[in-house]
């Protein structure tokens, strides 16, 4: 097999029906069998020959292109986890709850797909929400069938709504995931216009006020809390999964297992903080 050549599968949406696309460089030898293909088409608007997406199509391609070509499957089959080394999330409380008479919940695929990418929960549970509120908003309409304006409408109506630009990001992150993630069709939603990011300088309070509020905590316990907090710098999901072996006494360091992007990391450790967890 020459190395050079090699074809790409790609998820296309094409008059509603999905396809799939097969890019690849100049070659008359890769030309030549794409249009033994049965039922291939070439379109205009992607530059590429497609085929339709049935079953067995992906079996029919990898025979065609065996020994001649590599076949890039990495856009066409994005079921990799999300995150490597997390715990596999569940989110069968969702399937589990109890809602109102036609109230329309999260498709189970999209579920299955959260749980395969092992979505951290909080983020899990931020999608599902927010892409309720969307389909219930189109409640009349087979979820499949809502079209790229009926969602630039919807975004519109969060606007008109004053909904927060995170709340709006969040709900357009929610709904691609759907089209493009769980369905697999193209990316489709790169044209839509997200809320210009407000640059805001937080407000901060002085050492001489955190100081003069964690010596009034009577509460040992939520004193170690707070004082956790401010002097390491914990966030507060990963001060609940902190253990009494990630506290290093001899080095004075904290170990912080799978923070934000689920990364680990080290905080320095607090003299008078390891004293108060002491008592």
């Amino acid at each position: 097999m020459e190395k050079q050549r090699c074809i790409t599968l790609k998820h296309l949406l094409i008059q509603g029906n999905k396809q799939i696309g097969i890019q690849y460089r100049n070659d008359k030898v890769i030309e030549a069998l794409v249009k033994q293909l049965s039922a291939v088409e070439w379109s205009e608007a992607y530059s590429m020959y497609y085929v339709p997406n049935q079953a067995n199509q992906l079996d029919k391609i990898f025979k065609l292109f065996k020994g001649i070509a590599w076949v890039n499957v990495k856009y066409f089959l994005p079921d990799k986890p999300l995150h490597k080394g997390q715990e596999s999330l569940s989110v069968q409380c969702f399937r589990e709850r109890k809602v109102e008479p036609g109230y329309r919940v999260c498709p189970e695929s999209y579920l299955q797909k959260l749980e395969l990418r092992k979505y951290a929960y909080n983020t899990a549970k931020v999608y599902i929400s927010c892409f309720e509120a969307f389909i219930n908003y189109y409640d009349q309409i087979e979820v499949d069938a809502i079209n790229e304006n009926d969602i630039t409408a919807y975004l519109q109506f969060l606007v008109n709504k004053r909904k927060s630009d995170s709340y709006i990001n969040q709900s357009i992150n929610s709904i691609k995931f759907y089209y493009e993630v769980v369905l697999g069709m193209p990316n489709r939603f790169y044209s839509v216009d997200r809320p210009r990011r407000v640059q805001t300088l937080p407000q901060v309070i002085s050492k001489k006020e955190v100081v003069s509020i964690i010596a009034n905590i009577g509460n040992i316990k939520h004193k170690c809390i707070i004082s956790l907090i401010y002097s390491a710098g914990l966030r507060r999901s990963e001060l609940i999964q902190l253990k009494i072996s990630d506290l290093d006494s001899q080095r004075m360091m904290i170990f912080i297992r799978g923070g934000k992007g689920n990364k680990d990391r080290y905080s320095i450790l607090s003299n008078s903080v390891l004293q108060d967890l002491r008592v």
